[in-house]
């Protein structure tokens, strides 16, 4: 640990990929609190794997036609919004399985995504990267864009509190006390879809939804409430992130798996704890 706090005051890329994976466990503890309860995981799934599309796009366009100004993030930006909306229109519009629409947008994102890198001329590499996470390629641009889209989705995650949590939990009860489930339901895809771009940079597109979950399950054993847990996974992926970061720099490994073996260590051994403890519970029950 000393050589990394060392390297890490030496090292501006170390410094950057830390500020990135705490800006990312932010939007990770609540976002992902709210993904859990809705039980939209699979739907978070989908989004994150056609930001790839978004992303070759972009950067085709910024190689091909000298679009300097634009990133590939912006692209996941975008891809990640409008595979929100097409959900959102699907299941609640158009009353169609949400399934299909999913399915529709994890595969042929993927493929936009492989195709438009494959026809961009030049170095790619660090494109591709991003299935399996780079933190330690993170820039000042991205870490402003990142910023930026950790406050928006910490204003209205916040703001909206009561609404996400009525519809995560009894969306007939919300619709009764005249929330309008559609809305908001909309901008919680959003707001999913931002974590994920967020999320992308720091553990990559394959392991984003572990990332979103599992610090969050881990929590759910702790917090009594949604705002709690929030509290609690969003301390524990920070925890994670920096650990995570800390290791891999010492032994040579790849950060975003190393933090996603983490949280799911962390995860087993919650699950095992809890489980330990409430057999005791049951035994002393029992036995009085």
């Amino acid at each position: 640990m000393s050589e990394f706090l060392g390297a890490l005051a030496e090292h501006a890329f170390l410094r950057n990929a830390l500020a990135a994976g705490l800006l990312a466990s932010v939007a990770c503890g609540i976002v992902g609190s709210y993904v859990s309860a809705r039980r939209i995981t699979y739907i978070a799934g989908g989004i994150a794997h056609s930001v790839l599309g978004g992303m070759g796009v972009a950067r085709y366009l910024q190689v091909v036609l000298d679009w300097e100004w634009l990133h590939p993030l912006h692209g996941a930006v975008f891809a990640a919004l409008l595979s929100a909306v097409i959900i959102w229109i699907v299941s609640l519009r158009w009353r169609e399985s949400e399934d299909t629409a999913i399915g529709a947008i994890w595969a042929i994102g993927m493929a936009v995504g492989v195709l438009f890198i494959y026809r961009t001329p030049g170095y790619s590499e660090n494109l591709m990267s991003y299935l399996f996470g780079n933190i330690l390629m993170v820039t000042p641009g991205s870490l402003w864009l990142m910023a930026a889209l950790d406050v928006v989705v910490l204003v209205l995650g916040l703001a909206f509190y009561r609404q996400f949590l009525a519809i995560s939990f009894d969306e007939e009860f919300a619709r009764l006390r005249g929330v309008n489930v559609e809305v908001h339901y909309l901008l919680l895809l959003c707001l999913t879809a931002l974590t994920v771009v967020l999320l992308v940079t720091v553990v990559g597109l394959v392991m984003v939804i572990a990332l979103l979950t599992l610090p969050v399950a881990a929590a759910g054993r702790f917090g009594r409430s949604l705002w709690q847990v929030m509290l609690l996974s969003s301390a524990l992926a920070a925890v994670l992130t920096t650990a995570g970061l800390a290791i891999s720099y010492g032994a040579d490994l790849p950060t975003g798996a190393t933090i996603i073996v983490l949280a799911g260590a962390v995860y087993l051994l919650v699950i095992g704890a809890s489980s330990i403890a409430d057999a005791v519970r049951r035994r002393r029950a029992a036995a009085d």
